[in-house]
């Protein structure tokens, strides 16, 4: 029952990144934001939580799992609550940057919980799976849900979905987790690591996000850059001096951990951009309504279960690091067929074969990195360790977008269909190519001893 509740927490968490991209065109109607400005709705939630997953991954530790599951449990109920109901653009940005802080104290708080609960070995690797499919499912099951929900009532049902949800996990996290124990020993928070260390990430993936649109030699976007480095710097040093720091120096001696933020970073760099574009094709290329574009995400998102799954089962038979190759040779074959297969007049079946190579490896890959992540990492070290991997993710992903919109808009210049085409099946093919660079990388990984590799 405790798997259930975490695996519906990382669902929750997975839905609300992408739910909202169809009901884009309705909130922009609704609340009068200008085209510039509407990118915000889905980009103040990609920076909360960008910054805020190591002080996240730090509080489950300090504060406890339980503690942190279920205050973000009512900070995502409570927000989203107030995201329907909200009056103006303004408060609906305000709004999804405060799903992100909740998503950021969620994601580290459920997977430290998963990495203590469960023995490592074979019981963790199939709880991970159970959560990862939840996750992965959730990134394409969020479009199919998003196209319903609009089309039968209106945007706003996209945030009072989540209120019954998220209330549901807060009181089961405080009835089924194990109570929260007393610190080993005395730990004081490194206030000061945390401020630099979150101010800094958050300003990085502002500039990530913001740039592209104003341009990377823009005020906004020179300046955001000079202080997040000045403040990385200062985390830097603070941390080297700090009795107790954010980030114990310790867990960089773990290669499996540094491999895995490695991993989670091309892994949100490619396979997390492709529905971004894909949606573009449905929508702008192909002329499919919401509620139709929800549905061609369908298959995407059964695929990437099953391969969830799969990667489970490899792990056993040949290795962390083997499957991890094997996932990413999947997803830069089904990426290659993808972007062959993008047509102006293309049918859906013609794109099936890289959707199920895609999914397979975007399922496969997924299971695998949070197996590398949390393998031989202390149990006191387990929330900023999922914290350190899950914000390489977003910043990774924050990147990847960047660059591979840069691109598509380069190649396709022009207003033209044939233009838009042109671009989204460059970033597909770019996409093929990055996967296809990471399996030397994965390749290359030290070899971790809990894990065999």
């Amino acid at each position: 029952m405790s798997l259930l509740v975490l695996a519906l927490a990382q669902l929750v968490i997975a839905l609300d990144y992408n739910i909202v991209y169809v009901a884009l065109p309705g909130i922009g109607a609704g609340l009068g934001f200008s085209p510039h400005d509407l990118q915000w709705v889905v980009s103040a939630y990609v920076v909360t939580t960008g910054g805020f997953l190591l002080l996240g991954g730090r509080t489950a530790d300090l504060l406890g799992r339980r503690r942190t599951f279920v205050a973000a449990a009512l900070v995502y109920a409570g927000s989203s609550l107030v995201g329907g109901l909200s009056p103006s653009a303004g408060v609906l940005v305000a709004v999804r940057a405060a799903q992100g802080i909740g998503g950021s104290l969620l994601f580290p708080a459920t997977l430290a919980l998963i990495n203590t609960l469960y023995e490592e070995g074979p019981a963790r690797n199939r709880a991970l799976a159970v959560w990862g499919a939840a996750g992965a499912g959730g990134l394409c099951f969020g479009s199919l849900l998003g196209g319903v929900l609009v089309e039968a009532f209106g945007w706003r049902s996209v945030f009072f979905v989540n209120v019954p949800v998220a209330a549901a996990l807060a009181w089961a996290g405080r009835r089924l987790f194990p109570a929260d124990g007393p610190r080993p020993s005395p730990r004081r928070f490194d206030v000061s690591g945390a401020l630099a260390g979150t101010g800094g990430i958050t300003l990085l993936v502002f500039v990530l996000v913001h740039a592209p649109e104003a341009g990377w030699t823009s005020l906004s976007a020179l300046v955001g850059a000079a202080l997040a480095a000045a403040l990385l710097s200062v985390f830097a040093v603070v941390e080297t001096r700090a009795r107790d720091p954010l980030v114990p120096a310790r867990l960089f001696a773990r290669p499996g951990l540094l491999g895995a933020m490695a991993v989670t970073a091309l892994y949100s760099a490619t396979f997390s951009a492709l529905p971004y574009f894909m949606t573009l094709y449905f929508q702008n290329v192909r002329g499919y309504s919401a509620l139709a574009t929800g549905l061609a995400f369908l298959v995407p998102a059964v695929v990437t279960v099953l391969g969830t799954q799969a990667g489970e089962r490899a792990v056993a038979r040949v290795g962390v690091r083997r499957m991890l190759a094997g996932g990413l040779v999947l997803g830069a074959g089904g990426a290659a067929a993808l972007g062959l297969a993008l047509m102006g007049d293309g049918s859906y079946p013609s794109l099936l074969p890289g959707i199920v190579l895609l999914g397979l490896g975007q399922g496969a890959a997924w299971t695998g990195m949070w197996i590398a992540a949390a393998s031989g990492v202390p149990a006191e070290d387990q929330g900023v360790a999922s914290g350190l991997a899950s914000t390489t993710l977003q910043v990774g992903g924050a990147v990847g977008l960047a660059l591979l919109v840069a691109l598509s808009s380069g190649v396709g210049r022009g207003l033209s269909d044939h233009a838009l085409l042109t671009g989204i099946r460059a970033a597909v093919f770019a996409t093929a190519a990055g996967l296809g660079c990471g399996v030397p990388l994965v390749l290359a990984l030290r070899r971790t001893e809990p894990v065999p590799v």
